[in-house]
């Protein structure tokens, strides 16, 4: 994660750990927002990215607000081919744009926290579209071997019967105990996509499999899986520099 970053907030340490997967680090922030204070937080992000880009800044996030859930949330994330990048040397930003992230940024912000994953291509949707809306789906797991494996089938049966995956799967690198273990993002060009009806992976898997060997996998999945939960987040492409 670059320089700019650390200037909108402090991050906390990662563990690093092997993967099998080669897929880009994704790096996420999620920033509560303090009751009251979203119009003078969104104000100062705009103002920061306004001083970066008139400072010829280089680096690209992207920031997302959870539409629902408990509080006002936004997630900052941004991208890293490898762990080399953390090597390099860092922007350096004017003390303008500094002071614009320690007074208009900073002290809306309640509470933050931050995780780093890995894509896992293999099994994953081509990210290339134009994310607008996604449904992100976090997975605290008992059995990783058990969860992968069933995993890679249900995809591999939404792959046959739809031409390619649904979602964007990530594995969790280090966190609290707490934290989750993996996740799998569902992109939609607008909220209208999430009007339309796809059968879901359950049903997929009965269709190819029929239902008692669907059932069978639906139970070895729960099984794997200790707590599961979802949110709905919509890009804010005026917080965001792409």
């Amino acid at each position: 994660m670059k320089k700019v970053i650390f200037f909108l907030l402090v991050l906390s340490s990662y563990v690093v750990t092997s993967q099998e997967e080669q897929g880009y680090l994704l790096n996420a922030s999620e920033l509560k927002i303090k009751p009251g204070h979203d119009a003078q937080f969104t104000e100062g992000v705009q103002k920061f990215k306004t001083c970066y880009q008139e400072n010829q800044g280089t680096d690209i996030w992207n920031i997302w607000k959870r539409i629902h859930g408990d509080g006002n949330v936004y997630v900052l994330t941004s991208t890293m081919e490898n762990w080399a990048e953390l090597d390099k040397d860092q922007e350096e930003q004017t003390e303008e744009c500094q002071n614009i992230a320690r007074e208009s940024i900073w002290p809306h912000i309640e509470s933050s926290s931050s995780s780093i994953a890995r894509l896992m291509p293999n099994i994953s949707k081509d990210n290339g579209g134009d994310m607008q809306v996604i449904y992100v789906t976090f997975f605290n797991v008992e059995n990783a071997p058990e969860f992968l494996e069933i995993v890679k089938e249900v995809v591999t049966a939404m792959e046959e019967d739809q031409g390619e995956p649904r979602g964007i799967w990530y594995s969790f690198i280090g966190g609290a105990a707490d934290a989750p273990d993996y996740m799998v993002s569902v992109p939609y060009d607008n909220f209208a996509g999430l009007d339309i009806d796809q059968d879901g992976p359950w049903e997929i898997m009965e269709k190819k499999h029929g239902k008692a060997k669907m059932e069978e996998m639906r139970n070895r999945f729960r099984n794997s899986v200790s707590h599961m939960w979802s949110y709905l987040y919509e890009l804010k492409g005026d917080l965001s520099k792409q």
